[in-house]
């Protein structure tokens, strides 16, 4: 079954520190480069970060880059987002999936962001 389920996300003061989690099936995971999207209120759905099959090279939105780090368990089929310094700007329902053309079309339920000023 193909499935992504999103998880670790909350209520956090700005400034503060979230880890998400996206387990994924193996069809899905496998071999493919991994990324995180946002969705904020009122917005399209944007990309936050991508990482390789095997974990090496990672790349992040400007809005992001300095403060969330991308990682990824290749034995567990779960992807990672550290964010650091949040603001509250990145509020928003946070996503994953595979990149490109290889997206998905039935996306996760993803995980909930708020971040208070």
């Amino acid at each position: 079954q193909v499935q992504l389920v999103e998880s670790g996300g909350g209520l956090v003061q700005a400034g503060g520190s979230l880890r998400l989690s996206c387990a994924a099936s193996g069809s899905i995971f496998s071999f493919n480069a991994m990324g995180w999207y946002r969705q904020a209120p009122g917005k399209q759905r944007e990309w936050v970060a991508t990482i390789s099959s095997g974990g090496s090279s990672t790349n992040y939105a400007d809005s992001v880059k300095g403060r969330f780090s991308i990682s990824r368990d290749n034995a567990k089929f779960t992807v990672y987002l550290q964010m650091n310094s949040l603001k509250p700007e990145d509020t928003a329902v946070y996503y994953c999936n595979r990149v490109g053309l290889l997206v998905v079309p039935a996306w996760g339920q993803g995980t909930q962001v708020t971040v208070s000023s």
